[in-house]
């Protein structure tokens, strides 16, 4: 018998209660062991239960890459979409649909390098969303190459004798973007990572969840040993998520501290979709019959000819 959450109603119906073994995908994850991808699709997998979404509430997208292949191994509606597109597909089925909650997932090169100009205007238009991103810093897939978070310095199969480039900081540019939920995550803070994840599905508008999920087997620099000693949590700092210049500044910060948790909020600002006349009445535009009204197609017709 169906454990049911009074508490959780869809249309006044009762629904019953999702755990995490109802999410649990009907393929088991490829990735190496020991790799941080694991510990981000049990916190989502946590999250989703804990706020109480049924799996069909939920459409979780990726672009490609190792970590891009999380919505095989989730039980929610998933699309496993281009290289770089995941935030692109994700608006697309936002806007088509906000009823459903929206989850975009992928790597730091996915994410920041070839869909870097996708998550900016993302950001821009604060699109509600939830784009959690699992930052190796490495592209891992394609075994070993230089990503754009990448610290200078950093040998790779493509960067032999060290990185010369500087790396993107996701959690400034975030902020100065206009994204209006901004944190950041580690794997092996798995209890502080499911309330990220959780206040991301939470929030009206776009939330960036950038994750350190260590690549065991390409990238032996930025371990989990190495986060394990140098992390440290916002919340313990005295960091106030809605002074956006601290926020800026505290995402700035990298060396032998480097702070997690959430960096910024602002709950002021409209997502797109409540911007868009269109989709002001009438609901999703999903569920709408697809035929115009005669008056509209005579209007066309006269006016086109």
């Amino acid at each position: 018998m169906a454990i049911v959450d009074t508490a959780a109603t869809v249309r006044g119906q009762a629904k019953p209660k999702v755990t995490v073994k109802d999410l649990k995908g009907k393929v088991d994850p490829d990735w190496c062991p020991g790799c941080g991808d694991f510990g981000v699709l049990a916190a989502l997998k946590q999250a989703i239960a804990e706020l109480g979404f049924q799996p069909h509430e939920v459409l979780t997208i990726s672009g490609i890459g190792c970590s891009s292949n999380l919505p095989g191994y989730l039980n929610t509606y998933g699309m496993h979409t281009l290289h770089g597109r995941a935030v692109a597909v994700a608006t697309g089925a936002q806007l088509a649909n906000h009823e459903l909650k929206i989850v975009a997932t992928g790597g730091d090169g996915d994410g920041y390098g070839i869909g870097g100009n996708h998550f900016v205007h993302a950001m821009r238009r604060n699109v509600d969303l939830t784009y959690i991103v699992m930052n190796n810093q490495v592209y891992g897939l394609t075994t070993g190459q230089l990503s754009p978070t990448s610290v200078k310095g950093m040998q790779t199969k493509s960067t032999p004798f060290g990185s010369v480039e500087n790396p993107i900081n996701p959690i400034p540019l975030a902020i100065a973007a206009g994204a209006t939920y901004v944190a950041r995550g580690f794997t092996g803070q798995q209890k502080q990572l499911v309330e990220l994840i959780k206040g991301g599905l939470e929030h009206k508008g776009f939330a960036l969840i950038d994750t350190f999920s260590p690549c065991v087997t390409y990238n032996h620099d930025n371990t989990h040993e190495f986060f394990k000693q140098r992390t440290r949590k916002l919340e313990e700092m005295g960091h106030d998520p809605a002074d956006r210049n601290a926020a800026i500044a505290r995402g700035g910060e990298w060396g032998e501290t480097i702070p997690i948790g959430l960096f910024y909020k602002n709950d002021d600002l409209p997502a797109l979709d409540e911007l868009e006349p269109v989709l002001a009445e009438g609901g999703a535009l999903a569920r709408r019959p697809l035929e115009i009204s005669k008056e509209n197609a005579r209007a066309l017709v006269e006016e086109l000819l």
